[in-house]
């Protein structure tokens, strides 16, 4: 299989998810945040519960654009257990407890889904003909595993009884997911919740196909077929998508925690339209020089997410004395110094995430001026 050519719609569309990611991460203040920048709180989809499926549809893409992905294994399985070791290190920073700490993760489920995909990718992969009839057979043995694992899925958490309960629970605590969190990994869950885990076991299985369905765009924006072709179709794919996930719902709701199988169709169908859009702009149309921001910014993501997570964690635990005479933590310091003044309480909170994220790249531009990035 010929190597696409690197698609620079795809980094910036990697950019501006890290971006959102950045943003609705760390409002000055989670008591006033506007609520588009909120997951929801149980069903729903809002801006803020693309952000998640679109890294998985990203990955996904990435498989075909890597030569490493047909190639040796071995590097596939090392890329995993990086990601995953990150995503521990993350957890355990501060405290360094291994007894109580969270084992399920965003970069934990990153690099489950990616290994799992990489290996269907590969294995799937059809030994012989032309480019284009390899890259349809390739596309449509992975759409095929993609449908099996959502309908398996629904079937398992509309079917299987939880013990000591009924089948078709979809409360937090009462569906089978949970129970099976809490069956496999016990304490170590998610402190919010400590029954359920948003990223975990079962729940991991639909994700893996969200990953698929970006591999199939993948494969078929490294087709021969004509760019404004590539891109109608895969903005038709998309929408389609969304409107099969907009169906199921009414059987099965559209949910980031469960990560429901409507919810694999509609966000996935969410990302494949963003995707179009950025190819069409980008590549297509050649209006690039708006997007070197967000490139930069797609170019180191795993540093981005690193440094994000750990800095929050690192201010959240350094202590300074307020104006009260209490200590507080210097992230408070710093928004009750320097952003409270400024605005409104909504506003405010908006101004620390947004300047979290001009810190963030400003670190990421120098990383890019001296060629350094963080490749797992």
């Amino acid at each position: 299989m010929t190597k696409p050519a690197r698609l620079l719609s795809l980094d910036v569309f990697r950019g501006l998810t890290m971006a959102g990611m950045v943003i609705v991460n760390n409002p000055g203040d989670w008591s006033h945040v506007y609520p588009p920048l909120l997951h929801a709180e149980w069903f729903g989809c809002t801006p803020t519960d693309l952000i998640f499926p679109f890294f998985l549809f990203i990955a996904g893409v990435s498989l075909t654009l890597s030569r490493g992905t047909m190639g040796d294994p071995v590097k596939i399985v090392t890329r995993s257990i990086v990601i995953f070791g990150l995503g521990m290190i993350m957890a355990l920073y501060p405290r360094w407890d291994f007894t109580i700490v969270r084992i399920p993760g965003v970069l934990q489920r990153i690099a489950v889904c990616y290994l799992a995909s990489a290996f269907l990718f590969r294995w799937v992969a059809p030994a012989s003909g032309s480019p284009d009839a390899c890259r349809r057979a390739h596309g449509m043995r992975l759409l095929y595993a993609a449908i099996g694992l959502t309908v398996g899925y629904w079937l398992v958490m509309a079917f299987v009884p939880v013990p000591g309960s009924v089948a078709g629970t979809w409360s937090p605590s009462g569906n089978l997911g949970a129970y099976v969190d809490r069956a496999i990994f016990g304490k170590h869950l998610w402190v919010q919740s400590k029954v359920w885990d948003p990223e975990g076991f079962l729940s991991t299985f639909p994700a893996i196909a969200t990953t698929l369905l970006g591999g199939i765009a993948g494969l078929w924006l490294g087709s021969s077929a004509s760019g404004a072709r590539k891109g109608y179709g895969l903005l038709a794919a998309g929408v389609a998508a969304m409107l099969a996930g907009y169906l199921w719902s009414y059987v099965f709701p559209i949910g980031k925690n469960l990560w429901t199988s409507s919810y694999v169709w509609y966000t996935g169908g969410a990302a494949a339209v963003f995707l179009a859009m950025c190819y069409a702009i980008i590549d297509l149309r050649g209006w690039k020089a708006w997007a070197r921001p967000f490139e930069i910014l797609g170019l180191n993501a795993i540093a981005l997410f690193v440094l994000s997570g750990l800095g929050t964690k690192f201010l959240m635990n350094q202590k300074v004395m307020g104006s009260e005479g209490k200590l507080i933590s210097w992230r408070t310091w710093i928004y009750d110094t320097c952003f409270v003044p400024l605005a409104d309480p909504i506003n405010a909170s908006l101004l620390f995430a947004l300047a979290n994220l001009v810190v963030l790249f400003v670190v990421l531009w120098a990383m890019d001026k001296r060629g350094v990035y963080l490749k797992a």
